[in-house]
């Protein structure tokens, strides 16, 4: 009989058990750290000295004190101590000292693609913030109408894709 859950490792209640709120009361605490996860930050690899109970973080490597071999883990604060929850591929958070979500991959957390400031590709902005608008082609001394042509229909594109307004 397994004594966890297979996915978060949760406690697990069994027939006859005594003093079972103590396991169930550690697998809600564990459920609270992740369900619709925010963490304070995932650059701290030593605990914080006040942290506020229901407060998480991702540990950062080289972590110490507390957390030391704990990495990649998700700590929580609660009013018992420390909780750690091992990331398990596909686990979202979003990261307050960041200002976006992060993955776990398998491997490493990763930052996601969608950010408040546009969409980056392996950490590189590819599209940012919607800017003023571009005008048409318009006025010069020598008119090359298909030029103007080829331009005018290269905005329409990236307009109509929402990538510029016009």
């Amino acid at each position: 009989m397994n004594e966890t859950s297979d996915r978060w490792a949760l406690p697990l209640l069994h027939a006859g058990q005594a003093q079972k709120e103590i396991m169930h009361n550690e697998a809600l605490a564990r459920i609270d750290m992740l369900l619709h996860g925010v963490v304070e930050s995932a650059d701290l690899a030593a605990p914080p000295t006040a942290p506020v109970a229901g407060q998480c973080w991702i540990v950062a490597a080289g972590a110490s004190g507390a957390w030391a071999g704990r990495e990649a883990h998700v700590a929580g604060w609660t009013d018992g101590g420390w909780r750690f929850v091992a990331p398990r591929p596909g686990l979202r958070l979003e990261v307050a000292d960041r200002g976006h979500g992060m993955a776990y991959d398998g491997t490493a957390w990763r930052d996601s693609a969608v950010r408040g400031d546009g969409f980056y590709v392996e950490g590189q902005q590819i599209v940012g913030a919607r800017l003023a608008a571009i005008a048409g082609p318009a006025g010069g001394t020598t008119v090359d109408v298909e030029s103007r042509g080829a331009i005018a229909a290269i905005l329409a594109a990236l307009q109509a894709h929402g990538l510029i307004s016009m």
